[in-house]
């Protein structure tokens, strides 16, 4: 008698079938990604010509010329389009800033071209509009703040990765690179799109290098490395004008000193000049 095994034996799915099925589910894939890019692209084309986040799915349906059954298979609905909309424009961000800030010789120099870069992106432009990042985004980030938070993943990720080779090369301290990168992204992000520092009666914009200064003071803490990246006005000053300050200040101070001894001296030169006079007239007249 031939021993029977005590399970079946699996027969191998044939290797054509294997390839058959991958290359249908590559070609399924492909087209998704082709109506999901019409739908975008017939909703850039709207905001673009509205110049606002203002319009319905079924005029995005007759523009990209696709069914709505095609859009409610890829999208839950306007508000998944923006957002598909606003982390696309995130991405191709990141990509960008990774790519030019690159050219620094070293972490620290990288981060201040991502800096710069990122405020510069984030300024609002006169007679150009934004309604994707001035409206949706906005709303977007009282509403769905944790949709905000995945949507700039990817540039987080990239300040992170140049805080963190900051750190390792000595030119920076932070105990928490990630947090201390998002806190440097949204320095840059919501200082360019705040209005500006009043200073007396005329508003004083807060420019790139105040802000890269501000967070280079925050990344080298208190007795931290001091290495010469972007140095403000202040650093630039010479050193003997800072160590003249001292000496000037106690100069103007002397003249308030000498004031202040001549009018103690004052009652005890008042009392003898009253003594003598006391003295005379108590002497017996000739």
């Amino acid at each position: 008698m031939s021993a029977v095994p005590a399970e079946p034996v699996e027969t191998p799915e044939p290797a054509w079938r294997q390839r058959a099925v991958e290359r249908s589910t590559r070609a399924a894939k492909l087209r998704a990604e082709q109506r999901v890019q019409r739908f975008l692209d017939a909703a850039q084309e709207l905001i673009a010509d509205k110049g606002t986040t203002d319009f319905t799915v079924q005029e995005v349906v007759e523009r990209s010329r696709q069914s709505l059954r095609s859009f409610y298979q890829h999208f839950d609905g306007k508000h998944e389009l923006l957002l598909a909309l606003f982390e696309d424009a995130l991405s191709k961000s990141a990509a960008e800033i990774r790519e030019r800030a690159a050219a620094g010789r070293d972490p620290l120099e990288r981060l201040k071209i991502a800096v710069d870069l990122l405020y510069a992106s984030s300024t609002p432009r006169a007679g150009q509009q934004s309604p994707l990042f001035t409206d949706f985004a906005i709303q977007l980030l009282v509403t769905h703040p944790d949709q905000v938070a995945t949507a700039h993943l990817p540039l987080l990720a990239y300040f992170t990765e140049l805080v963190e080779e900051a750190v390792e090369a000595g030119q920076a301290v932070a105990a928490k690179p990630r947090r201390i990168a998002s806190l440097i992204m949204q320095t840059a992000m919501f200082t360019a799109q705040a209005p500006a520092a009043p200073v007396g009666a005329h508003p004083s914009p807060i420019t790139a290098e105040e802000v890269w200064a501000f967070c280079l003071g925050g990344l080298r803490g208190p007795g931290g490395p001091q290495t010469p990246v972007a140095t403000t006005a202040i650093e630039d000053a010479p050193t003997t004008t800072r160590k003249a300050a001292p000496a000037k200040k106690a100069a103007a101070a002397a003249p308030t000193k000498r004031a202040t001894a001549t009018k103690r001296a004052a009652p005890a030169k008042k009392a003898t000049a009253t003594k003598a006079a006391t003295t005379k007239a108590a002497r017996p007249q000739a």
